[in-house]
């Protein structure tokens, strides 16, 4: 079992008065999520959702003009967690700005990414596209894919080959995804669209992770290739999630936004399908209003102390945190 010492705030990552001043340096006045992977030339790639830059709203996302783009990437520097994220660089335009790296198509009211993974020279994000904003914590897309890019993350492709299209009813099971990877394969897992609903698993050979065809889905009675027939391995309700193996804990975590106890939780599996634990609380909503995301830094899972970035929708920024967990029998 995981138990919680304690929470504290790091640093704030983006914005005006973070640690990396975001604004002069990229443009970046205002942003949300920061999913972190690591590279196979080793460095951290941070990956924001909804950017902007001057004459940002100062309240919540917008407007459009404000320098709008649909998602930003950084390269985290060197240094020790406990000083911060500390963002090395990012990729910019022309005047040094950052730019919109996963690429839009019509229809598209934007393009947010979920999760981030590395194999060998290439790197793959999971993402979604957004059809329609609903009530907070609704949205419905009209699908969902994963991107590629073979120049270590500054340009990415959205292959066809790698599309789960959603429903007519927008119930496909996964359209906000987070990638884990085990044995030769990466697992999926994935949600409908908004923050409601239990998460589902799907798993792939590694050199088919852009081909949808090749997927297979966790059924109550195996794998089959049938999306529909996924069965929930996470109860919800899974806000964004990440997902990986951490060594002090012997355990696969899973961190996630649940918007029924207004908090990023923790939760623990000896194996991916499962069985997983309930969930241990670690931020609050009430110490971090409108809280979301909740995405772990892949260099923190060797021992008690876990870092991750969250992101709050006021401030509509992105945070680090770091947790001490404790373990029982």
């Amino acid at each position: 079992m995981v138990g919680l010492e304690s929470t504290k705030q790091v640093a704030k990552v983006t914005g005006a008065d973070s640690i990396n001043r975001t604004d002069t340096r990229f443009g970046i006045h205002a942003t949300d999520l920061g999913i972190l992977w690591a590279g196979g030339d080793g460095r951290l790639r941070v990956l924001f959702g909804d950017t902007y830059g001057a004459g940002w709203c100062g309240d919540g996302a917008g407007p459009e003009h404000a320098e709008w783009r649909s998602n930003v990437l950084a390269f985290a520097g060197p240094g020790a967690l406990e000083d911060g994220l500390r963002l090395a660089e990012a990729v910019t335009r022309k005047d040094g700005s950052a730019t919109q790296v996963l690429p839009s198509a019509p229809g598209e009211l934007t393009v947010i990414p979920n999760s981030g993974i590395a194999l060998g020279d290439r790197d793959f994000v999971h993402y979604m596209s957004i059809r329609q904003w609903g009530e907070p914590g609704t949205w419905q897309t009209n699908h969902a894919g994963i991107a590629v890019s073979a120049d270590g993350a500054r340009t990415w492709t959205r292959p066809d080959t790698a599309i789960w299209p959603n429903t007519a009813d927008f119930g496909q099971k996964f359209q906000i995804g987070a990638f884990a990877h085990a044995a030769g394969y990466v697992y999926l897992f994935g949600t409908t669209n908004g923050r409601f609903s239990d998460a589902f698993l799907a798993r792939v050979p590694e050199a088919e992770i852009l081909d949808a065809r090749a997927y297979e889905y966790r059924t109550a009675n195996g794998w089959s290739g049938e999306d529909t027939a996924a069965v929930g391995v996470i109860p919800g309700p899974i806000g964004e999630l990440s997902v990986g193996y951490n060594e002090y804990l012997g355990a696969w975590v899973a961190l996630h936004l649940d918007e029924h106890r207004a908090a990023i939780v923790l939760r623990t599996a000896p194996e991916l399908d499962g069985p997983w634990s309930a969930g241990t609380v670690l931020v609050s909503g009430a110490d971090y209003p409108a809280l979301y995301g909740g995405y772990l830094h892949p260099g923190s899972l060797g021992g008690p102390d876990l870092h991750y970035l969250i992101s709050q929708w006021r401030p509509y920024n992105v945070f680090h945190l770091c947790s001490r967990l404790t373990r029982s029998a």
